[in-house]
């Protein structure tokens, strides 16, 4: 699901070099197929990874790998990315982004063992880093303020179409092809990119010159990447290992260490100031945990499609399809009600009505048919987070001073992607201690040697994927998957249990923070002398 204040990134901008009506329709398409690689990339890979489980015999473990690498690099170098476009070229850096994308996309492609694939996904998200703001300030530098909202409207209904579609595609892809087609796909698209960009795409830099936080963004990198080893190895290890303790030690006082860096920076890549508008501080800690909730979700979902309910692969796509398509079609609707009612109501309502969404899943059961057990939750799932985005992306935009929207929009746009990397390694964690417990549990109760049972230990942390040893008899084999997949059941339906926890705490944030105001009210506000 694409993050929060991408439309206000876009509009936080002046054009620095407005574009005639023929180059105008090429920068759209260039973005449009760009960000559509990115956003489709990071919800495909979710649909594969069962895929991915069965070629390489990886654990759950190593496909957390497989998304943590990628969302670990964006979310670090996102803001730099960003910084280098205005320094350097916006047209130039988006095009390094998009040529490292492709190059990182065939690499997965060919990918032999787990860890060429994981090392291919970091090298994505660091071409995504570049890529995703540098098409959005180019759509900034290009369109004048007058036809920038068409702009706007045009790219965001794009992505968002082939941001739904992707799953679907994804699925078939990998059902019909390999998965490995998921990221082959990349490269014609990236290729068409950069032949539009040098043919048509204007370049552009800003006019004042700052400078890059390179600290702030290895800080960010090396103290992320701690905490989320320490979290996801601690299934394989334990907690008690010492590269674990170390790992999570190193992160911890890392992270502490940029937050106190970036008060000294001369030109911090996350300005302390910000902060101080309890709005702005607000809304990034409800995308915290509103965005860690979905996260986590999209990554255990279609594990459950495929491994646990039997979905095939483009099926396990099309389930999730209503939710996307739900937002795309009330998006509208929703900035409408912060016009009506203020940010803070439907700040409030949206994540209420996700985490129902979230206690719905927690409901599910094996066997049940689509339209009975997933779709209602996919639709109140869908419709919460419809009413939750636009009134996000107006409270951002309206928390700040007119000249820092833009920082202030890539600092929650980040802050969504550092809450999915952070759900994934922590409630991966507790997923898979929980189906460890459960499955310990059920196979007590099956008669099988002790070698067996030690082998079936060993390998549990495969979760879902883990089968039973062929040369036992049959009614044994069956006694084990069902006792796998009713652990897996119990674990799911835990972790959407804490989703929806957390979803009903984003709420309780809006409340709390979140000033009681309309849209237009906030607009007067924010010209005044007082603002922020």
């Amino acid at each position: 699901m694409k993050p929060p204040c991408d439309e206000a990134a876009i509009r936080s901008r002046v054009a620095a070099a407005p574009c005639n009506q023929r180059q105008a329709f090429w920068v759209l398409v260039a973005t449009i197929i760009g960000s559509s690689m990115a956003f489709i990339d990071s919800t495909v890979v979710n649909v594969a990874l069962p895929a991915l489980q069965k070629t390489f015999g990886a654990s759950v473990v190593g496909v957390q790998w497989v998304v943590e690498a990628y969302g670990l690099t964006l979310a670090a170098f996102i803001l730099v990315g960003g910084s280098m476009g205005d320094l350097f070229g916006r047209r130039r850096m988006f095009l390094l982004g998009v040529g490292l994308f492709a190059a990182a996309s065939a690499a997965g492609g060919f990918a032999s063992t787990i860890a060429q694939l994981i090392a291919a996904r970091a090298c994505q998200g660091i071409g995504a880093a570049f890529l995703v703001p540098g098409s959005l300030a180019l759509i900034s530098s290009s369109f004048a303020e007058a036809d920038r909202g068409k702009a706007i409207g045009t790219w965001s209904g794009s992505t968002a179409i082939t941001t739904a579609i992707g799953p679907v595609l994804g699925g078939w892809l990998i059902q019909d092809f390999s998965w490995r087609w998921v990221f082959f796909i990349n490269v014609p698209l990236a290729l068409a990119v950069i032949l539009i960009s040098l043919w048509r795409v204007p370049e552009s830099r800003s006019e004042q010159r700052r400078r890059i936080d390179w600290a702030g963004a290895l800080m960010a990198i090396f103290g992320l990447t701690g905490l989320v080893f320490g979290f996801i190895e601690s299934s394989r290890r334990g907690w008690s290992d010492a590269v674990v303790i170390a790992s999570l030690v190193v992160g911890i006082a890392v992270s502490i260490a940029f937050v106190a860096a970036e008060f000294k920076a001369r030109s911090p890549m996350v300005p302390p100031q910000l902060f101080r508008s309890r709005a702005f501080s607000g809304a990034n800690l409800l995308t915290l945990f509103l965005y860690a909730a979905l996260s986590i979700f999209f990554f255990l979902f279609p594990l459950d499609l495929i491994q646990v309910q039997g979905y095939s692969a483009i099926a396990a796509g099309a389930a999730i399809l209503p939710m996307i398509l739900l937002i795309f079609l009330l998006s509208r609707w929703s900035g409408g009600l912060v016009h009506r009612y203020g940010a803070r109501l439907p700040l409030i309502a949206g994540p209420v009505i996700t985490g129902f969404g979230f206690l719905l899943f927690s409901m599910s059961s094996v066997g049940a048919s689509y339209w009975r057990a997933f779709f209602p939750a996919v639709i109140t799932l869908g419709f919460g987070m419809a009413v939750s985005v636009a009134p996000l992306t107006t409270v951002v935009m309206n928390a700040v001073d007119q000249d820092r929207v833009g920082t202030a929009s890539g600092i929650n746009n980040a802050v969504s992607r550092v809450a999915g990397v952070l759900a994934i390694a922590c409630l991966g964690a507790v997923m898979l201690a929980t189906f460890s417990g459960q499955l310990n549990r059920r196979l007590g109760a099956i008669a099988m040697s002790d070698n067996v049972r030690q082998e079936l230990q060993s390998n549990e942390i495969k979760m879902a994927a883990l089968a039973p040893p062929s040369a036992l008899d049959a009614q044994t084999a069956d006694a084990i998957r069902t006792a796998v997949v009713a652990s897996f059941v119990f674990a799911f339906r835990l972790i959407m249990g804490i989703c929806g926890a957390l979803a009903l705490l984003s709420a309780a944030v809006a409340w709390w923070f979140i000033p009681d105001i309309t849209a237009a009210r906030a607009d007067r506000r924010l010209r005044s002398p007082a603002a922020a």
